[in-house]
């Protein structure tokens, strides 16, 4: 196997995540100004990372087996929301394995040549790690078929009566997977890999444990309470949680004598248009249209969309997620739907309309 350089890890030109324009704060998607926030408080070893038992327990394993054999770890892909830490756990197989990790992302990889110049630069147990696998097209997806499987390149070059076949054995590897969409995965893909594994959004335990290591690791003084302010607020999310305590800190520091208690860590939340939920500004936003515009619902998503004057994208990927998760949203055959839960937290009185099968989703109440 090949020792852990004292470098970084090799990022492969292109592999940055492209934005996806939302710029929110409570957004679990990389922003610009994560990224160093993020490789500072990133844990390096299993034992370091919150939460996760089920999958720590099962990498653990493989990680020890493969290490005992001298063999390269089986393929692995781990998928779920943005921001739990997926590419943290990349880098941790790679460094518990003390192998090289290579760091790409399937909208980088743009023809199957470039995934071919990427295979048959690995040495002997290199982890590669692609994020976003699910955006990589047919072709590039094609090559990578033998290679998980038999540690074998084989590609056309040329066309017509001069095509011809190269084959070539490359290094064994270990391929890492990441994704927020495991069913845009093509199913040739899906099994070739030996391990699949889901992140859940934390609990609230769990994103105090994470607010306090990324405290402590930026050697702020944050109270009990203050702790429990963030996590409530970080939408079970550690990326969110980290972003958030960064913004509080730039407030204690101008504030509050740079110390973080409750109080101040609530005001500096409010200041940032973030609730006790974590919902922001779009959110009330959202729920606020389908409850007073549309007397809570149905109503179609092209329709509530430009009574946003949102991308209708925008609207079902980026904002309704988490308020489905809260049960705050039903989605149905007629459209959206403003929960009871959703009344209440938005202060509003719930209406009772007549029993007739024609009015809708409040009839027999």
């Amino acid at each position: 196997m090949v020792s852990q350089p004292d470098g970084p890890p090799v990022e492969i030109p292109g592999s940055e995540k492209p934005r996806n324009g939302s710029g929110r704060i409570i957004s679990g998607d990389s922003q610009p100004g994560d990224v160093n926030l993020d490789v500072s408080l990133r844990p390096r070893q299993l034992d370091d990372f919150v939460g996760q038992d089920q999958v720590k327990d099962n990498l653990r394993i493989g990680i020890q087996a493969a290490r005992l054999r001298g063999e390269a770890l089986d393929h692995v892909i781990i998928y779920g929301p943005p921001g739990l830490g997926k590419t943290t756990l990349a880098h941790i197989i790679a460094n518990e394995l003390g192998v090289n990790i290579k760091v790409t992302s399937g909208p980088a990889i743009e023809r199957a040549g470039d995934m071919a110049a990427i295979l048959t630069g690995l040495q002997p147990g290199d982890l590669l790690f692609i994020d976003e696998i699910h955006r990589l097209n047919r072709a590039v997806e094609e090559v990578l078929y033998s290679a998980v499987e038999d540690f074998f390149l084989s590609w056309m070059v040329g066309k017509g009566l001069a095509a011809r076949s190269i084959n070539l054995r490359i290094s064994p590897f270990t391929l890492v997977g990441a994704t927020t969409r495991f069913s845009l995965i093509s199913s040739p893909m899906r099994d070739r890999f030996g391990s699949v594994f889901r992140l859940d959004y934390y609990n609230q335990p769990e994103m105090e444990v994470v607010t306090r290591r990324s405290a402590a690791i930026l050697e702020f003084d944050v109270e009990e309470e203050g702790v429990s302010a963030i996590a409530s607020r970080a939408r079970g999310t550690p990326r969110i949680a980290n972003r958030l305590l960064k913004r509080s800190r730039d407030y204690a520091l101008v504030e509050a004598d740079n110390r973080l208690t409750g109080k101040v860590a609530r005001a500096a939340l409010d200041l940032l248009r973030v609730d006790r939920l974590g919902l922001d500004e779009s959110d009330h936003r959202l729920l606020s249209s389908i409850i007073d515009k549309f007397d809570g619902g149905p109503v179609g998503l092209d329709t509530l969309s430009s009574s946003l004057s949102e991308d209708s994208d925008t609207v079902m990927e980026v904002w309704e997620p988490y308020l489905l998760q809260l049960g705050f949203l039903q989605r149905t055959g007629r459209g959206r739907v403003a929960t009871r839960l959703a009344y209440e937290y938005m202060g509003r009185t719930l209406p009772v309309l007549e029993a007739r099968p024609d009015q809708g989703r409040f009839a027999g109440l």
